[in-house]
């Protein structure tokens, strides 16, 4: 631990393993996250970056029934590919684990254990839908009818049209959507959560956000004016975490209310598991029940209240552990004009997408459009513009110019300066307050923005070169040259800082070219001395073609 600065836990959305990773995935819930968490490690806070692969519920099921095969194969199997995508697109978890280890099945039981001691658990009888085609109960979101409140077609135990609950029973024009068949009900006994009790203090704690995204609050609030109530988290499967108490033996534990308990077990598993030798095993304390740790959950907007109404009432009613600081929902990245579907194919699979282009112009093109606070599209020719007119000819070209400058009129030496005027002074007070805005940004979530700024420095140095033009100087005034190349380098060398966080490649590229030995740099301003050797490197960006 460092001491004096800030815990902050960085907790991304685990995603359902029940097949590839595609990009609606990626810019939803994982580059936002690692964007702040490398920021926060950059600012010198103690960063915990947690997540793991859903391998329970019924879609993992379902896949395994498709491909003749135990869930338990189907899971492993997408939980590696999981695994190995983020790895290829350099997320910097601290742990990417899974629901499959020992360490969660404890500590989901144990916290389960600890509602039901508290008294906020109870026992009842209710009719749930069955599939008398596909003889097994159907979760919530295997069933489809019209809302009993608004007549909207809708799934599961909440409408998404008039944001009202209600139990799957009052559905009218009930179907199944895994094979359209009809659904009947039986009875079954299930473990509910007791979320009226938690009413009046999520109200409260809610409405004390004030700087939660308004979509985030307002959807809070809305589910919360609906009145709660009580959720089963059991359910009639035979695959997920076993119930901790007798008569449950043919049922396991609800899969959202399991998954959501996650972040806690990932935290203690690395802690255990992954932390240095050195800590202590309960180091995971340290961002959990430390209350001036801050909790950020990076979520789809669909999540949003599993995160800030279930998850809160777990966490109250089985102990005293830290509640959600920010919940940072996004909204939706279409493709072409709809929504990304894996049931329908219809997408762009991360692993075909990196066979043919740069992690490192994915990372770019889709924070530049991150769907913070509506929908956004994915085009490639949207990609194609990004790739070859920001990075390549912007940043790209700014680096290169520069670089070619100094090789060939200071044999790849920074020269020495003297007397930099106001033109010079100014381009480095732009450097400098680069840091300043850019911080303000991602520090409030505002991930595009924080981009845009780092790119118009981008702009503001190629028009200071285009001003200073120090292949015309070179012939006529050198020391005026040698001032604008080392502004020059100065330039490059904080754009390597301020990009770390978005394209980390791009900026470990940089750091080499000036032979900086931290892989990751801190969030400063970073001067580049007169008189220091430069490395040549490859030009950072590869245009693409626009046949391709």
């Amino acid at each position: 631990m460092k001491n004096g600065e800030e815990n902050i836990l960085v907790c991304v959305a685990w995603p359902y393993v029940n097949g590839e990773p595609h990009l609606g995935h990626i810019a939803g819930n994982n580059l936002p996250a690692d964007i702040f968490a490398r920021f926060h490690r950059m600012v010198g806070n103690n960063v915990l970056m947690v997540s793991g692969s859903d391998q329970h519920g019924t879609p993992v099921t379902l896949r395994a029934k498709e491909e003749n095969t135990t869930p338990q194969k189907i899971s492993e199997k997408y939980h590696k590919i999981w695994s190995e995508t983020f790895k290829e697109l350099d997320f910097s978890f601290d742990l990417y684990t899974k629901t499959g280890t020992d360490n969660h099945k404890e500590i989901v039981q144990n916290l389960f254990n600890s509602l039901n001691e508290n008294g906020f658990l109870e026992e009842k009888y209710s009719e749930q839908p069955y599939s008398e085609k596909s003889k097994m109960f159907l979760s919530d979101r295997y069933i489809e009818g019209d809302c009993p409140h608004c007549d909207s077609r809708t799934k599961g135990d909440q409408c998404d049209g008039c944001g009202k609950d209600f139990e799957p029973i009052d559905l009218k024009n009930l179907i199944s959507t895994i094979d359209n068949s009809e659904v009947t009900f039986k009875s079954t006994k299930h473990i509910y959560l007791k979320l009226p009790r938690f009413q009046e203090e999520l109200d409260k704690w809610i409405k004390s956000k004030t700087y939660w995204r308004p979509a985030v609050k307002n959807q809070s609030l809305g589910f919360l004016s609906n009145g709660l109530i009580d959720r089963a988290i059991t359910r009639d499967i035979n695959w997920g975490v076993k119930v901790p108490i007798e008569g449950y033996e043919d049922k396991r534990i609800y899969v959202w209310f399991e998954a959501v308990i996650g972040y806690l077990s990932a935290s203690i598993e690395w802690s255990q598991s992954k932390a240095n030798t050195s800590q202590k095993k309960d180091i995971w304390k340290e961002w959990w029940l430390n209350p001036d740790s801050k909790h950020f959950y990076f979520q789809g907007k669909d999540n949003i209240p599993f995160h800030t109404i279930i998850l809160p009432a777990i966490l109250m009613g089985s102990g005293n552990y830290n509640l959600p600081y920010d919940v940072v929902a996004n909204e939706y990245l279409n493709f072409s004009g709809k929504q990304f579907s894996k049931s329908k194919n219809w997408a762009v699979w991360v692993s075909d997408f990196l066979k043919e282009y740069d992690s490192e112009a994915l990372r770019y093109y889709l924070s530049s459009i991150m769907p913070e606070s509506s929908d956004s599209d994915f085009t490639w020719e949207s990609f194609f513009d990004s790739n070859n007119n920001e990075l390549v000819a912007t940043f790209g070209n700014l680096v290169n110019r520069i670089q070619s400058l100094i090789k060939n009129n200071f044999n790849n030496i920074v020269p020495e300066i003297e007397n930099l005027d106001d033109i010079d002074n100014k381009m480095i007070s732009d450097i400098k307050n680069s840091f300043e805005s850019t911080s303000s940004f991602i520090e409030n979530r505002q991930f595009r923005n924080g981009l845009k700024e780092i790119m118009n420095l981008a702009k503001l140095g190629n028009r200071y070169i285009d001003q200073k033009e120090p292949w015309a100087t070179i012939k006529t005034n050198k020391q005026i040259t040698s001032n604008t190349l080392w502004v020059g380098a100065n330039i490059i060398s904080n754009l390597g800082v301020l990009f770390a966080p978005y394209l980390p490649k791009t900026s470990l590229k940089i750091s080499n070219m000036f032979n900086f030995k931290d892989n990751i740099p801190d969030w400063k301003y970073r001067e580049i001395k007169p008189g220091i050797k430069i490395e040549n490197i490859q030009p950072l960006f590869k245009k693409i073609e626009k046949e391709k």
